[in-house]
């Protein structure tokens, strides 16, 4: 995702340009399956330190639900605002001065180039779910056989009590003659 910005550089302030995206980015990143090419608006923006880019992106992921562990495809849109500033003085060709925590992925290189991948992989990474899972209603798997609950039930008996507590059980268990002894 490569863009020449030379010409828009050389512009006043507020010149834009506008570009139609549909690429496929499989190398982005190896936590990331893009099933789907990325599609979407950008616009690129002369401002005064250099160029502003906004745009909107959609793509399609292939992710592991978190429950059942069986990939699905997750539809995800990622909004993009960075501003990008460039390493030479387009007039002269002298380094310009740059800040220390700057990003290496937000400047414009020696040939006026601006390289979006790094830009799109990190909002990518940004906007996906810490526990993804393929349907609210995902039943998970079954804690002592492993089965998948959305296929079926399994044979494991459902309630499990820890070998520490079945002492207490008796006393759950014995009937309430007691409570009626007291009255």
């Amino acid at each position: 995702m490569q863009f020449n910005v030379a010409q828009l550089l050389k512009e006043p302030t507020g010149g834009t340009r506008k570009y139609e995206i549909d690429e496929t980015l499989d190398d982005l990143d190896p936590e990331l399956v893009i099933q789907e090419p990325i599609t979407g608006k950008i616009k690129f923006t002369k401002i005064p330190q250099g160029i502003l880019m906004v745009g909107k992106l959609r793509t399609l992921l292939e992710m592991n639900c978190s429950r059942c562990l069986e990939p699905f495809d997750l539809p995800v849109t990622i909004k993009l605002e960075e501003q990008f500033r460039p390493l030479l003085d387009l007039q002269t060709g002298a380094v310009l001065p740059q800040e220390e925590d700057a990003d290496e992925a937000t400047l414009i290189d020696q040939k006026n180039i601006v390289d979006l991948s790094e830009v799109v992989r990190q909002a990518l990474l940004l906007v996906l779910p810490a526990l993804p899972v393929c349907r609210e209603d995902c039943l998970g798997l079954c804690a002592q056989c492993g089965q998948n609950l959305n296929e079926g039930t399994c044979d494991c008996p459902q309630e499990i009590v820890d070998p520490r507590w079945e002492a207490l059980r008796t006393l759950l268990d014995s009937p309430e003659e007691d409570s009626e002894e007291e009255s």
